[in-house]
């Protein structure tokens, strides 16, 4: 439960461990349907990776989770308040940083601060500590009285997203947050993503798959406006692969080490690697166990499935190419 001193957010607190909670949610551009009765939780201090091709539906979605674009149908929820029905409440719940941050150039860092503080019903006795709190939490401090218009991207992006905590928010929503960021600035936008996380819940939209791999505790996957896998890595590995591959490290391989382990059940493919390493494509069920057995006989130093989020996102909108070619 938050305290009373967390601001607007604090108010609802018989909501404690209120979740976003989306029920066939959809969303119509005339006769073009830009997303499709996709329904989903994220629970609290969760970090929810939002995924999908340009086009997918993923920012119409992420306007309709924050109020500013009505529902064509379905139902939203954020900290137990229905975003069409009490759409005040619910809105002072979240902070959002849409994929252009809406900053004022003229304006300086602290000022535009304390503006979006006011304009987030911060009481004025707590408005300079919320701002002061938002300053060091995105590390914007040695340029607070500086002009926006003055600041590189990386530190206008900064400013987005403590404009979007400076209420201390339970729900963050972050639309591309490092979009149009050189590498430097990416690894500094995480590394804040990274501490931001278990303190509030969040929904990052992107199509960075490194970033989803490295800041988000699960991921769903839309295309076309239809939510076609969901969950952590490990679960979109065991349903979306229709082989797996895992990478042995042994430390006393031979010239028998690939023809034995190929000989087991379930295993398609050996491929010998450079210092120890072995590439093995299993199909037909788990045969990690049976697999690691053969292997503790050549030294196995480590087991490890073998491609990450991209190869299983990619196999996610191949399958569904696929189901909607067969309909």
């Amino acid at each position: 439960m938050l305290p009373s001193s967390q601001g607007p957010a604090a108010e609802n607190n018989e909501y404690e461990m209120s979740t976003i909670q989306v029920e066939q949610l959809s969303r119509d551009y005339g006769p073009v349907r830009a997303v499709n009765s996709i329904s989903f939780v994220v629970e609290e201090g969760e970090v929810l990776g939002f995924l999908g091709p340009n086009g997918a539906g993923k920012t119409t979605t992420m306007r309709m989770l924050t109020g500013s674009l009505g529902l064509s149908g379905g139902r939203i929820e954020i900290a137990g308040f229905d975003i069409a029905r009490q759409s005040r409440k619910a809105r002072q719940q979240i902070g959002y940083l849409p994929e252009r941050p809406p900053l004022y150039p003229s304006m300086t860092v602290e000022d535009y601060l304390d503006f979006a503080a006011r304009l987030r019903g911060v009481p004025p006795n707590r408005r300079a500590e919320a701002v002061t709190k938002s300053l060091v939490r995105t590390d914007l401090g040695t340029v607070r009285g500086r002009l926006i218009r003055h600041l590189s991207k990386g530190f206008k992006q900064r400013v987005g997203i403590a404009q979007a905590l400076v209420h201390s928010p339970r729900v963050l929503i972050l639309d591309e947050p490092t979009s149009g960021l050189d590498p430097a600035q990416v690894a500094d936008i995480r590394e804040l993503l990274g501490e931001l996380k278990g303190e509030h819940t969040v929904v990052l939209s992107t199509h960075i798959l490194s970033e989803v791999a490295a800041t988000c505790d699960r991921v769903i996957i839309i295309s076309q406006g239809h939510l076609i896998a969901a969950g952590t890595e490990a679960d979109l590995r065991s349903t979306l692969t229709r082989s797996q591959r895992v990478e042995l490290l042994l430390a006393r391989p031979n010239s028998a080490t690939g023809e034995t382990l190929a000989s087991l059940d379930g295993v398609i493919e050996v491929e010998e690697r450079a210092g120890g390493s072995f590439l093995v494509t299993t199909q037909g069920g788990d045969v990690r166990e049976a697999l690691n057995a053969a292997a503790s006989a050549f030294g196995l130093l480590e087991s490890r499935p073998h491609g990450g989020l991209e190869e299983l996102y990619l196999e996610a909108l191949s399958q569904n190419a696929a189901g909607e070619t067969e309909r």
